[in-house]
């Protein structure tokens, strides 16, 4: 009652083997001088297999159409060509260059944090979503693109940034049924009550929103799917 979904064959060195298909049941490839552990994942015969290329994403992950999604949209990469590292946290350099991708003609006229280099990936993303008033970055005057995102900021920048495409973000849900709402710091109330009304960010439980928690990649190529799905209006 199962089939297929992915094959892998990693060598000594971390680097991913090529292999042949010879038949439905018969794969081959070339021994390397090294040992290699090989990978298999499976899929009920009713389900299709990931689209993905990555050897960490299965079609079976509860993630696996947002990764296809994200991905083949061009909105987030790989760690490396065969890894999407779902459970990795996303850093705030990472999700302004997600939104700065979905825009054809991006432009900016901001100057950069103090702790944005001129040459990151993130730069260019980061004076255009300073300048479009998406991010402001913390208290102190910096915007601290290698710190991880929390739930709330996810929140905050989405709604923003839904603003400023000129979607409508009068929905508000009520957020009295969790326990830590409370804990949402007062920028980020009107924006997690969005979001968790579009269903972008819903509780961890049933009765916690976690709102100063991280949200990892796979966390958010899920909410990214919806707000593209859903929001975008």
């Amino acid at each position: 009652g199962y089939k297929l979904d992915k094959l892998t064959v990693i060598d000594g060195s971390g680097k991913t083997v090529s292999t042949v298909k010879k038949s439905d049941t018969v794969y081959t490839f070339t021994m390397p001088a090294s040992a290699v552990k090989v990978g298999v994942s499976y899929v009920k015969a009713t389900e299709t297999p990931s689209k993905t290329k990555f050897n960490d994403v299965s079609a079976n992950d509860w993630f696996a159409s947002a990764v296809d999604y994200v991905t083949g949209k061009g909105m987030m990469n790989g760690v490396a060509e065969t890894r999407f590292a779902p459970q990795a946290e996303l850093t705030r350099g990472m999700i302004v260059t997600i939104l700065y991708r979905l825009e054809t003609d991006p432009t900016y006229s901001a100057a950069l944090f103090p702790d944005v280099p001129v040459d990151a990936y993130y730069t260019n993303a980061t004076a255009w979503a300073s300048g479009n008033g998406i991010v402001t970055g913390y208290d102190d005057g910096i915007f601290r693109p290698e710190d991880s995102i929390t739930r709330e900021q996810l929140a905050m920048i989405l709604y923003r940034y839904a603003v400023y495409k000129g979607y409508d973000v009068t929905e508000s849900g009520d957020l009295s049924g969790y326990t830590d709402a409370d804990c949402i710091s007062a920028y980020a109330k009107d924006a997690m009550a969005w979001a968790n009304s579009e269903g972008l960010i819903t509780g961890v439980t049933d009765t916690t929103l976690n709102p100063k928690g991280t949200a990892t990649r796979a966390q958010v190529a899920t909410v990214l799917m919806r707000f593209c799905e859903n929001a975008a209006k």
